[in-house]
């Protein structure tokens, strides 16, 4: 994917060139390895900023909620079924982007890396399909396949479903993988072990709610956690205050995720809260053959009320 940097590059000075947008949003090199970081480009002589790697895990979708301005977005395959969200929520209008198109290979697990480190990482180094980790005294080297982020192991949507321009030919979408193996295995507990599993899923949680604030569907201009009018969940680090936290954040999402992964990988404590919302994932692809964010056509089964709906609790 390194070579998708210059394509980016010339595709951005050109659009800002020539005025078709006043900013691009993409990623620049970050201060530490391993975090490349959102930015935004208004001048075509800043293009040489803009780069991409197997860091830029940030969902983009993000940074455009209520945005007024012509933009120019970047956009992988999860970043571009949020914008679709975003088109359809009327968020943001489909006639104020140009959506630059990214074909994925999947993103690395940072997490994976420093823990699996003998020392503090000081270099990142990506050639192809090699990753060589280097720090004080030491140089590991990984094939990148073998240290995606969870949810890239099992995407089955690696190019943008919708975008303007391309950078690249779009890349082989994985086939025959089994994305709801973890929910499945959660299923078949008895409910006793269910409840033991998420105390202890939710144990390390320190409500700093980074996971609501990377997520692209999180734009509530109030969440309901800082509700006082009425307070709807206490604030304390009391269990039954988290869990109602993280339990109603995940429906909130439900039927518009699309497992793009921003909230584990915010995550300072490394909570896997992806199960929860590859649950209702999984429900609303077993219900109604529903997957968030491939159509600006079509609104998510949650979202559409029909008067004429056959089931009574409707009346």
């Amino acid at each position: 994917m390194l070579d998708y940097t210059e394509k980016i590059r010339d595709i951005a000075g050109r659009l800002l060139k020539d005025c078709q947008v006043e900013m691009v949003i993409g990623f620049r090199r970050g201060s530490m390895p391993m975090m490349s970081e959102p930015c935004t480009v208004t001048r075509a002589d800043q293009v040489d900023q803009l780069v991409w790697d197997s860091n830029c895990g940030i969902n983009l979708a993000n940074y455009l909620t209520g945005r007024t301005e012509k933009i120019a977005v970047i956009a992988k395959g999860c970043d571009s079924r949020n914008i679709v969200n975003h088109i359809i929520e009327n968020k943001i209008k489909r006639e104020q982007l140009v959506i630059i198109g990214v074909p994925c290979k999947g993103m690395i697990d940072k997490r994976r890396i420093r823990s699996a480190a003998p020392g503090e990482v000081t270099e990142v180094v990506e050639e192809a399909s090699v990753i060589t980790v280097r720090g004080n005294g030491f140089e590991q080297t990984y094939d990148r396949n073998e240290i995606l982020q969870q949810n890239c192991t099992v995407c089955t949507h690696r190019n943008p479903v919708i975008f303007d321009e391309m950078v690249a030919e779009p890349v082989e979408e994985q086939q025959n993988v089994d994305r709801y193996e973890d929910v499945r295995a959660i299923e078949a507990m008895g409910a006793q072990e269910k409840w033991d599993f998420f105390d202890n899923l939710l144990a390390p949680c320190v409500r700093c709610y980074a996971c609501r604030n990377a997520c692209p569907l999180c734009y509530c201009p109030t969440c309901f956690v800082d509700e006082s009018m009425p307070q709807w969940v206490g604030k304390s680090q009391n269990p039954v205050d988290v869990r109602t936290f993280h339990f109603l954040r995940a429906y909130h999402c439900a039927g518009r995720c699309t497992d793009c992964g921003a909230c584990e990988r915010a995550c300072p404590v490394g909570i896997n809260m992806r199960l929860l919302t590859k649950k209702l994932e999984k429900d609303a692809f077993d219900q109604w053959g529903w997957e968030a964010g491939l159509t600006v056509d079509q609104r998510p089964p949650l979202d559409t009320y029909r008067p004429n709906d056959p089931d009574d609790f409707i009346k």
